[in-house]
């Protein structure tokens, strides 16, 4: 890929016959007060004649004639005014579409672009006195990239999840930290009603979660893209494939088993509903303490560990209404051999017991995403096995972004809640 140490701007020609006066400049989006034929002229005006209008700024990237493009190319865009058209077509003529980023900084295309291929971009900006200024640049894409990064998205579009279903990206090859930020730029959630939230890195690199500060409300929808096709992951490798989903958040269900009393409580909407005997962890294979969340759920599975514990060990069985919390293997699952040692005395290895009747209603209840605190077993869950994006505090789970966390999302210090220093 190209390297460049400057990005250079293509500049529209301005329009202007008469330039602000120093300090007069608006932010975009706090356009300054050009003309108000209401308001009492607070100077000399004579002959009442109006300020000359003045068309904005603007510049764009890539520079004209630009090579080597990434297939991930963003329109870039600068301007005093308000990016109001971004035209970007293909050599053939073919219209590409696409979307401004919140901070305005750049336009996305919906899709990845064609390798070796020539596209043109014509960028239109308006300012507050509704002049505009065009610009315009061409540029043609590199060859098909080289080796890929094999990605996965955990959502299903259409579907509908628990309140802690975390937006899940899974990394065949480890993204390494000095590649991460440019990876997590192209990572796009919206949440309707808004609940903005945060990237968190696994510390290897093969995964990463976003969730807001809290549970998301029931009834929430959640737009996913991953927009990774063709975009640099990190040693000279490229993302494999675009993935998005749009999904539904259902109804709060809560688990909440606790190792003293060998007990799983289900909370609803907030109220307690009902109480169940468990079984987890023998003492040589403990299930793991900690905030987990329902990944899969198999109404009929078959648990084979013979490559796992060995042929001392190791066992093959078939398991009902199976509930996946890790990727190590944890479970919440009908065990009718294990009955009468549920809320005694722990025989498994690892996974949380019930009776066939209680997991089938169990089954019956839970999503994919619901949230499942256990308690009180001497085995800590460790980062990254299962989705463990609740298994951290805020401030432990922003500290895991590869960008700045935006000032609304930042944990409060101790002195800004109140909290004696």
């Amino acid at each position: 890929m190209r390297q460049r140490t400057r990005a250079r701007w293509v500049v529209a020609a301005l329009a202007a016959t008469l330039l602000l006066p120093a300090g007069l400049a608006a932010c975009r989006g706090e356009p300054a007060v050009w003309w108000d034929d209401q308001a009492t002229p607070a100077g000399p005006n004579p002959g009442g004649v109006a300020p000359a209008l003045t068309a904005p700024e603007l510049a764009v990237t890539p520079e004209p004639g630009a090579t080597g493009e990434l297939l991930s190319t963003e329109i870039g865009t600068r301007t005093d005014g308000q990016v109001t058209e971004v035209v970007l077509t293909a050599a053939d003529g073919a219209r590409i579409r696409g979307r401004m980023r919140d901070d305005g900084s750049s336009w996305v295309p919906d899709r990845p672009l064609a390798p070796t291929t020539g596209y043109t971009a014509t960028v239109t900006a308006t300012g507050p006195d509704g002049q505009t200024s065009t610009a315009q640049t061409s540029f043609t894409t590199m060859a098909e990239p080289g080796p890929r990064t094999g990605t996965g998205l955990y959502l299903f579009d259409g579907r509908e999840y628990g309140v802690a279903m975390p937006v899940t990206v899974e990394f065949a090859q480890p993204v390494p930290p000095a590649a991460r930020a440019q990876v997590q730029r192209r990572m796009f959630v919206d949440s309707d009603p808004p609940q903005p939230g945060v990237w968190h890195w696994v510390e290897n690199g093969t995964q990463a979660f976003y969730r807001a500060p809290d549970y998301w409300q029931p009834g929430t929808t959640l737009r996913v893209w991953i927009a990774l096709a063709g975009h640099p992951t990190g040693g000279g490798r490229y993302g494999d494939a675009d993935r998005s989903a749009t999904i539904t958040i259902g109804e709060r269900v809560e688990l909440r088993v606790d190792n003293r009393t060998k007990s799983l409580t289900v909370y609803q909407d907030g109220a307690r509903t009902r109480s169940l005997p468990v079984s987890l962890g023998k003492p040589s294979t403990p299930s793991s303490s900690g905030q987990l969340v329902v990944m899969a759920k198999h109404e009929q599975t078959v648990f084979d560990t013979f490559a796992e514990l060995g042929p001392n060990e190791g066992y093959r069985v078939d398991v009902a209404y199976a509930m996946r919390l890790t990727w190590g293997g944890e479970f919440i699952h009908a065990a009718p051999w294990s009955v009468a040692d549920q809320g005694v005395r722990n025989v498994s290895h690892g996974c949380i017991n019930l009776s066939t009747a209680n997991a089938r209603w169990l089954f019956g209840i839970t999503k994919i995403g619901d949230p499942v605190t256990v308690t009180g077993t001497r085995a800590r869950l460790a980062p990254g096995n299962g989705w463990t994006a609740w298994d951290l505090s805020w401030e432990e789970f922003v500290a895991g972004s590869a960008l700045p966390v935006p000032a609304g999302l930042r944990p409060r210090t101790a002195s800004q809640a109140g909290v004696p220093s």
